[in-house]
């Protein structure tokens, strides 16, 4: 895990949730995980609703979590990400904070998205 400042954050899969949670704690929305085989996992919060993708290698336009159930014209604001830049994303494009978090602990554990999780590639 790399705390977005370029120091690496240890996290074994059991401990990806209390991980992204202490950083969400000490104000540190954006977080980057990063896998030996090149693949990157980005999670972005707003301490609400988190933006979770992932890249199967560098400059991959990746794929995302979407959140079906959200209405089409619901946004969300305060993603802060590390450079201080904060961003505003539809919901449909953002899931809830502890979804999230169960989401990116099955692709640090399972290495695919959960099966309940709905997600769409950006290729």
């Amino acid at each position: 895990m790399d705390g977005t400042d370029g120091t690496p954050v240890p996290a074994l899969p059991g401990e990806v949730r209390a991980a992204l949670r202490a950083r969400i704690a000490a104000g540190r929305l954006e977080t980057w995980l990063t896998g030996p085989a090149g693949r990157s996992l980005a999670f972005v919060t707003n301490t609400e609703r988190a933006m979770v993708v992932l890249l199967e290698h560098p400059g991959d336009p990746g794929e995302h979590a979407v959140d079906p159930s959200a209405g089409p014209d619901d946004e969300s604001d305060g993603f802060e990400l590390a450079n201080g830049q904060c961003d505003e994303y539809p919901d449909r494009d953002t899931v809830p904070l502890d979804r999230a978090l169960r989401i990116v602990e099955h692709l640090v554990t399972g290495g695919s998205w959960p099966a309940d999780a709905a997600w769409v590639a950006d290729r």
